[in-house]
């Protein structure tokens, strides 16, 4: 198990604010028992947060000739045909992955080959479920094709607690499946946008892990 790069700052920032609270506790109460126990509870508390938040757990990735990977950790919330307007401007199938605090964020590319098109988008901060989520969200789209000229558009998407989406990745750039390609702080979901008939390999519900998790099979 490692701490992921992304949590540098965060983790930084707790223990700094940790060493102040319990400093202060003990220069202005230093016989207050309880306070300083209520001072240790919530360091550990929010120091163990960023430190399983942030976690990036070792696992064997294999990618797999004509699938779709997970990008994400969490469970599949949305399945269903929807007008994809900004890049195909076409129907597609959406598969959406909504990301819990308590999740893995790293996110993965689902496919490898070329990212074709790259998108930033400020936006709101509805709640990662919420419909509107997909179009109003502060959120990336990307698109990667693979050698068979087969593209796949995914987008990551600010929930109501994520604040800051991160992508690794720039047009033209040649990817691998599997490969880390960015990270969203603190809650959120990441959306796939598949030809329309695309063989499922997930229902409604059903956990799913980054890199792992066999999303779909491409003909």
């Amino acid at each position: 198990m490692k701490f992921h790069k992304e949590g540098y700052v965060s983790l930084l920032l707790v223990l700094t604010l940790a060493v102040l609270l319990n400093g202060i506790i003990h220069l202005i109460c230093p016989d207050c028992y309880v306070v300083k126990a209520i001072g240790y509870f919530i360091s550990a508390f929010f120091t163990i947060t960023i430190l399983q938040f942030f976690r990036s757990p070792s696992r064997n990735f294999q990618p797999i000739e004509n699938a779709i990977i997970s990008p994400a950790d969490g469970k599949i919330v949305v399945i269903e045909e929807v007008e994809e307007s900004e890049y195909f401007k076409d129907k597609r199938l959406q598969v959406s992955v909504f990301m819990s605090p308590l999740n893995v964020h790293i996110n993965r590319y689902p496919i490898g080959g070329k990212i074709k098109y790259f998108k930033y988008h400020p936006g709101l901060y509805l709640v990662a479920w919420h419909p509107k989520s997909s179009t109003d969200n502060e959120r990336t789209t990307i698109v990667v094709e693979d050698n068979k000229g087969r593209n796949i558009l995914f987008r990551q998407i600010a929930g109501a607690l994520a604040k800051r989406i991160v992508f690794y990745g720039k047009e033209d750039n040649q990817v691998f499946q599997t490969q880390e390609c960015g990270f969203i702080k603190f809650g959120s979901r990441v959306d796939l946008f598949l030809p329309i008939g695309t063989k499922l390999n997930v229902k409604l519900n059903e956990s799913v892990k980054g890199g792992i998790t066999k999303i779909a099979t491409l003909d």
